[in-house]
């Protein structure tokens, strides 16, 4: 599966969308990049004069690169879905630095586990300066969708 594929089977779109590309995806690893749009609809709010990015959109952008492309990768592979189904079940972040609007992150994501249809990963977020901007775990219930 090409990497390509694996962003268009993502299910969110702009402005929810927050893989740009996968740099590389094996069984047991994730890696992939995103930048932040200045004119973002949460930085008019987040914070006045000084806009940072939320933590649960670091968090989402970590989701869907380092859990979901993953996930989409693994069923792919193990059972041929072409139409998968996630939900989030867990997060653990801690974040050790800002992201400011315009800023390129890199998402690294490496299994700790797949089983009974559940992906459990350890996540990490750098900026440009390969400065670690977040970590921690997410895990979350995959499945073939029931369409297919």
């Amino acid at each position: 599966m090409k990497k390509e594929e694996i962003i268009a089977l993502l299910p969110y779109s702009d402005p929810f969308l927050f893989v740009d590309q996968l740099i590389s995806i094996s069984d047991d690893a994730v890696s992939g990049t995103f930048t932040f749009k200045v004119d973002s609809f949460f930085y008019r709010g987040h914070f006045r004069n000084n806009p940072i990015t939320p933590g649960v959109i670091l968090t989402e952008c970590m989701g869907q690169i380092g859990l979901v492309c993953l996930g989409i990768f693994i069923l792919h592979v193990e059972k041929g879905s072409t139409n998968p189904t996630f939900a989030m079940s867990g997060t653990k972040i801690n974040f050790y630095a800002p992201v400011y609007p315009g800023e390129t992150v890199t998402v690294q994501s490496q299994k700790i586990y797949f089983r009974f249809n559940k992906l459990k990963c350890e996540v990490q977020m750098l900026n440009s300066e390969n400065v670690v901007v977040a970590k921690g775990t997410i895990d979350g219930m995959l499945r073939e969708s029931i369409l297919e």
